[in-house]
């Protein structure tokens, strides 16, 4: 185990960013399998700004100290200051790493200790997954961005449909694990850090699970996602239930869409990219890549609600995304958008909710719809009608 690697111990680099995506070490430049075809795309560059002054970053980390209660301990945040400086300027982003080992393509190469665990626990959940004699488990995914715990000082609507949905899970006898996305905005240090995207530059860049966090040398060290996958792998059914915002999804649930493309085509081995080496994950994308769905085969279910415009496209657009990950349809009964107090004042709604028994109970038709899917998954009966389908445009 490493210590405080530095993410540029070879190539230099211009400080304060430049760096934090690069890796330890240059890739092997003889690798025969790159040599098969001649690199033919130009990587394209000049859009990252200027590196923070020192000025500029004690700004950005003095203000997490603005409290007064903070100025007795100005010298030992000053230090604290300076640690953090040169930890951004030396690119620590994974400051403990240890070789990759076995099973790796470079068993050699240095990765965090922190994703090599949440690794770890991916393959145990999906062992989990895969046993026969497990109690099925169906994962509630909460999409809304309230809670009584912060500024509205009121439940959502979509934990209580939550609630109806949960209890009809643990009455068919099935594990219930609730995922409340509002937590990012009332809970201390609960972040879904945003997609980078690096997909986009290609597809074996993308890690499964995600290397870009945590990055240490940029303050980004509470990620939620290492978790979240977790729940996901485990999950035998998902169900997202979720609210209308601006005609599409909250941002916590859209934070967490975005952060689980890794699950759809993404590279299981950061090894065989040494960390984020762009050049060399085009090199292997162009010689070919199968882009494994890493969910595939599991069940769900969309519960989506609004109160003027944007439901169906709504719906429409989780389901996409969802069967695009290779999950499976539970039927038409399983996919629900509804009106909740159509064009009514907001401060009624709950009440709205509490007269729409008929919205109740389709909730619960989602999720009896559901949970028979798991059922018959889980003996044999049902499976991914399209598994074995070849695509002629794969991606």
């Amino acid at each position: 185990m490493r210590a405080y690697a530095r993410l540029n111990s070879v190539r230099p680099s211009r400080p304060n960013g430049s760096r934090l995506q690069s890796s330890r070490h240059e890739p092997p430049q003889n690798n025969p399998r790159q040599a098969k075809r001649p690199f033919m795309t130009k990587i394209r560059t000049g859009q990252a700004p200027p590196s923070l002054t020192r000025a500029q970053f004690q700004e950005r980390f003095q203000v997490r100290f603005y409290d007064p209660a903070f100025s007795g301990e100005r010298d030992a945040i000053a230090r604290l200051e300076v640690i953090a400086w040169d930890a951004l300027q030396e690119g620590r982003k994974e400051p403990i790493t240890r070789p990759a080992g076995r099973g790796f393509a470079d068993p050699t190469y240095e990765l965090s200790v922190q994703w090599l665990d949440t690794r770890k626990r991916l393959k145990a959940a999906q062992k989990l997954w895969n046993d026969s004699a497990a109690p099925s488990r169906v994962l509630l995914v909460c999409g809304s961005a309230r809670n009584d715990g912060t500024c509205p000082g009121e439940v959502s609507k979509t934990w209580r449909l939550t609630e109806v949905a949960r209890g009809v899970v643990e009455r068919a006898g099935m594990q219930a694990d609730v995922l409340d996305l509002s937590l990012v905005t009332s809970e201390y240090g609960r972040n879904i850090h945003p997609c980078k995207g690096c997909v986009s530059s290609a597809m074996p860049l993308c890690h499964w699970p995600c290397t870009c966090y945590p990055n240490h040398a940029l303050n980004q060290a509470d990620d939620w996602m290492a978790e979240i996958y977790e729940r996901w792998v485990a999950a035998h059914a998902v169900i997202i239930l979720a609210p209308t915002y601006w005609y599409q999804s909250p941002s916590p649930l859209k934070l967490m869409i975005d952060r689980m493309v890794c699950a759809d085509g993404g590279n299981p081995d950061p090894t065989t990219t040494h960390g984020k080496h762009v050049v060399e994950a085009k090199r292997i994308e162009q010689q070919g890549w199968d882009y494994p769905k890493h969910l595939a085969g599991r069940a769900y279910g969309i519960v989506v609600h609004g109160d003027v415009a944007g439901v169906e496209a709504h719906r429409r657009n989780l389901t996409d995304w969802l069967e695009w990950m290779g999950l499976i349809d539970a039927g038409a009964a399983a996919k629900l958008d509804r009106y909740i107090g159509y064009y009514e004042p907001y401060y009624n709604s709950h009440d709205a909710l509490d007269k729409d028994k008929a919205m109740q109970e389709e909730t619960r038709n989602v999720v009896r719809a559901v949970v028979q899917a798991v059922k018959e998954l889980r003996a044999g009966r049902l499976s991914q009608p399209d598994k074995q389908v070849k695509w002629p445009r794969t991606k």
